[in-house]
């Protein structure tokens, strides 16, 4: 069985961080400006509220918490990124575990959104306990709906 560790994440996993994000169908919609994905780790990064996960010392994935990210009240999961090649080994599961550990101590819920172009996502967070409180169409990209989801982290 594989040891997951997490830590803080700083700029000695900006590349690692960003090659994820990259290859990932949230990176190639949301950031493929030059510069976009790098700018996001960054200011995760610099308000301390990027976490990465590793398997020994490689950094596999991220995750990224805004505090009071929903409704200027809640902790919103920004971003929750796994490298491309270790998807589907529980990686995903472990961040959105850590996640939900941190933002636990911040409020009794924590949020996110999901596009419509990402089903496999939105089932993933389902079997994880969130459920969809509402569609907002056209939030960051014309045609893309995103789902409004939610997690009583207190039940």
């Amino acid at each position: 069985m594989q040891v997951i560790t997490f830590a803080k994440g700083n700029e000695q996993h900006l590349k690692d961080c960003r090659d994820a994000l990259c290859r990932s169908a949230l990176g190639e919609r949301y950031f493929s400006s030059p510069g976009s994905a790098e700018d996001a780790i960054l200011e995760g990064i610099r308000r301390e509220n990027l976490y990465a996960a590793f398997i020994g010392e490689e950094c596999v994935g991220f995750t990224y918490i805004i505090p009071k990210g929903a409704f200027h009240s809640f902790p919103y999961l920004h971003l929750l990124v796994v490298k491309e090649e270790y998807r589907n080994r529980g990686i995903g599961k472990a961040l959105l575990d850590y996640s939900e550990n941190i933002a636990y101590e911040m409020a009794d819920r924590l949020f996110l959104v999901v596009a419509d172009y990402n089903p496999g996502a939105k089932r993933f967070y389902e079997r994880n306990g969130y459920q969809q409180l509402g569609e907002i169409p056209n939030l960051y990209r014309p045609g893309v709906t995103e789902y409004m989801m939610a997690k009583d982290l207190k039940k």
